[in-house]
């Protein structure tokens, strides 16, 4: 018999990285939410790599903070180590990466959502969203407890009929030994949902007491943090950092490997689910990769209250005996203990093309769903798609538009169309390169970019608002003033470009014209700009990249305009397409199955050629 619940607003089925985002973002928006988690102790829990950020997907990671969200804070609370990556390149790689406490981490962010306004944690499992008339109604958990709801967000994780592998033991549960959810799937296929099953994995923790740290190289943090939230500052960061560890796999690493490859689940037919092409295992790694002699292998540690440590790039499934002699082959780690074994987790998700930009479900009113659910993986990718979610699924309620993010904003645009448009057949990973206005999109103008849109959204205050104002005025007013200020060829300046490795002035020049050489920056030239104004480091920044890379970014934005024309014509909803004359027939299934919003959408969709764009957007024109 079921039992009534008290109604909410929003439900959120599950609290990981996606789940907290989305409860928060509904919260802060006025709903009254409930997040559902299989443990209370597993709220944001990291269970494979204890780090945030890493190459594009710090930028997501600021992309969130820009939003309102609270990833980005939450790991400027409880870092040990931080980083900017990629600083040899130009500024749209340049991406953050902090290794984090993971038990802060966790803790911190549980802490948050137990003190927001209108949100509610509840450890039970959901079983069944109820759906009624194409609309979502309320979900039911496995006790046959009903919670009413006008919406609900699925942020499943790896959860769903999760089963974890090494060797010839295969358990079904879920990340670190906690409860699966097995009973959601078979609500979702009866609801006519095309499921799939992906596949992940993570390393062995070993004990840093048995690691000989003389064997390796020291990976030190940067003297000078950079923090994740545009709320916080550099000099409220300052701590004491955690160093992490370079060490390689050898010829008698692979040995092993090569030897035992038939009693790995990968390559015995025991694994089923389809993993990450861009973070494969090392057994996968070494079979892929026969010709390399080594592969990197990076000793990071899991907290400042623990002696594990996350050993990167060796994540695995061989059995237990053959990861022991696999991880002792190693420089260091001879001797070392291992805490916790290597081990593959099977799980189920949902195929992402089924869904709106706004993480909707096509067919299913007030369903939304978000992270690794949607076939991503990353804590990062997750997190993006969870405020985007929480965000939706509060304006659809309230009656108003949805926020939808495109592939000139934001990497939360590229990440979501990428999903929806083009679907994943492994774990989608955001990369740099995936991103066509990358130059644009920049972890370091995230605010620039998205603060207005969060404010209109709700999640950003007006006092926040302000001082992105305020900084948007002063990156102005100096961009001007080094366009119109003057630099004579006197002795002063004639040392500074000898000093610098640059070519000495023949005449005046501008200030902004020295900047653009690629061996001057805007700060490197101010002891020969007397009139120089006292400017914090962001808005520097700014003016630096703005004023160097003119040129560059004049070119993309142009390209955004043209891409904007598609972008802005939206194709009707009851468009039937065997009507458009001409169009191919495998243009006519995959636009029929899609359901493209605009042109633009269409024009990425596999198997849609430029030929049919032209064929649709003539037929447009004639409706």
């Amino acid at each position: 018999m079921s039992y009534l619940y008290e109604e909410y607003d929003v439900v959120v089925i599950g609290a990981g990285h996606a789940g907290c985002e989305a409860a928060l973002a509904s919260a802060r928006l006025g709903m009254k939410t409930l997040i559902f988690t299989v443990s209370v102790d597993s709220i944001a829990m990291m269970p494979c790599n204890p780090n945030i950020g890493g190459s594009s997907k710090g930028h997501l990671v600021r992309e969130v903070d820009a939003l309102g969200g609270e990833m980005g804070k939450n790991i400027d609370r409880t870092f040990i180590q931080t980083k900017m990556l990629n600083m040899s390149k130009g500024p749209a790689v340049h991406s953050l990466r902090a290794q984090a406490d993971k038990k802060d981490y966790s803790n911190s962010m549980r802490n948050v959502l137990e003190n927001t306004e209108n949100l509610v944690i509840k450890q039970g499992e959901v079983a069944e969203v109820i759906v009624e008339d194409g609309k979502v109604t309320g979900v039911r958990t496995t006790s046959d407890a009903v919670y009413p709801c006008k919406a609900a967000i699925m942020c499943t994780g790896t959860y769903l009929k999760a089963r974890c592998i090494y060797g010839d033991v295969s358990q079904y549960t879920g990340p670190n030994g906690l409860s699966a959810a097995n009973h959601l799937t078979e609500c979702l296929v009866n609801l006519g949902i095309d499921v799939r099953r992906f596949k992940t994995g993570t390393p062995a923790r070993v004990d840093k007491r048995t690691v000989d740290f003389s064997k390796m190289e020291e990976q030190k943090g940067d003297e000078n943090i950079v923090p994740f939230s545009f709320t916080n500052t550099p000099e409220e960061l300052q701590r004491e950092q955690a160093s992490c560890w370079l060490t390689y796999t050898n010829k008698e690493t692979h040995k092993i490997i090569m030897d035992n490859i038939d009693r790995s689940p990968l390559y015995s037919g025991n694994i089923k689910g389809t993993g990450p092409r861009y973070c494969p295992s090392i057994e996968d790694k070494v079979v892929r990769f026969a010709d390399k002699e080594r592969h990197q292998v990076f000793l990071e540690p899991e907290g400042n209250y623990t002696n594990e440590m996350y050993v990167g790039g060796m994540s695995s499934s061989l059995p237990e005996d053959v990861q022991y002699k696999m991880y002792h082959s190693v420089p260091g780690l001879e001797n070392a203990t291992i805490v916790r074994n290597a081990y593959a987790i099977e799980y189920d998700c949902i195929n992402p093309v089924q869904l709106k930009a706004s993480l909707e479900f096509k067919n299913i009113s007030g369903f939304f769903s978000a992270g690794q659910a949607n076939g991503s993986s990353g804590y990062e990718e997750a997190a993006a798609q969870g405020i985007v979610a929480g965000i939706n699924a509060a304006l659809k309620i309230k009656g108003k538009e949805p926020m939808i993010l495109d592939r000139s904003q934001a990497y939360i645009g590229v990440l979501i169309d990428d999903l929806i448009t083009k679907g994943t057949n492994e774990p989608y990973r955001m990369m740099t390169s995936r991103a066509e206005y990358r130059l644009l999109l920049r972890q370091d103008n995230a605010d620039l970019r998205l603060t207005k849109i969060g404010h209109e959204v709700g999640l950003i205050d007006d006092e926040r608002y302000n001082r992105l104002l305020e900084k948007e005025k002063l990156i102005a007013q100096e961009i001007e003033r080094v366009n119109n200020v003057n630099i004579g060829a006197n002795k002063a300046v004639q040392e500074l470009m000898e000093r610098c490795g640059s070519t000495r002035l023949q005449s005046g020049m501008r200030m902004s014209e020295l900047i653009k050489r690629p061996e001057l920056t805007y700060d490197m030239l101010e002891e020969i700009d007397p009139d120089r104004p006292e400017l914090p480091y962001e808005v520097r920044e700014q003016v630096n990249i703005s004023v160097k890379y003119e040129g560059y970014i004049n070119r993309q934005l142009r390209q955004v305009e043209q891409y904007k024309k598609l972008e802005n014509k939206r194709i009707p909803e009851n468009i039937d397409y065997n009507n458009v004359y001409s169009l191919r027939k495998e243009a006519v299934q995959k636009l029929n199955d899609l359901r493209p919003a605009s042109v633009g959408q269409a024009s990425r969709i596999s198997g849609v050629s430029p030929a049919d764009i032209s064929v649709l957007l003539i037929y447009l024109e004639k409706m």
